[in-house]
């Protein structure tokens, strides 16, 4: 990965050297880099101060290529993840509150109002149409995936 075009007289910020950094933690947990080189590309990129320096660091190294199971942010394998934890929630919570409710109505032995209802019921509701219209609101507002940092 090389930065954007530029000119390489201009000041590199903190994300500038971040990102350039996560490119070096992905190559090394690739096997493109060994500890030694590693750890020098890393000190030189927090040394440096504009992005002509900052360039050199990762110009031998390919375009980054996300690791098995690794998740790229913003792509539909996390927002699947974020929904099924999401789901998993609801569910251990109004499992909780069914489980409280029927110690409730067999202790005074007579069924009680099903309260569980106002906590499953909006609280599902919601959870389902972000799972059904989620990925069409996405689209709407134009964003489609990760978005390319410019510098």
């Amino acid at each position: 990965m090389s930065l954007q075009p530029g000119d390489p007289r201009l000041r590199a910020s903190d994300a500038d050297r971040e990102a350039v950094a996560e490119l070096l933690r992905e190559a090394h947990a690739q096997g493109r880099l060994t500890v030694e080189e590693f750890q020098e590309r890393l000190d030189a990129t927090f040394a440096s101060r504009t992005h002509g320096e900052l360039v050199p660091i990762t110009e031998d190294l390919p375009v980054a290529e996300p690791r098995p199971g690794a998740a790229v942010e913003g792509t539909d394998d996390e927002d699947d993840g974020s929904l099924r934890v999401a789901w998993g929630i609801w569910a251990t919570a109004v499992l909780i509150n069914l489980v409280i409710w029927g110690i409730a109505s067999a202790s005074s032995g007579e069924w009680i109002y099903f309260w569980p209802a106002w906590v499953a019921g909006p609280w599902g509701a919601v959870l389902l149409v972000r799972t059904l219209f989620g990925e069409r609101d996405r689209d709407d507002r134009g964003d489609d995936g990760p978005r390319q940092v410019e510098s």
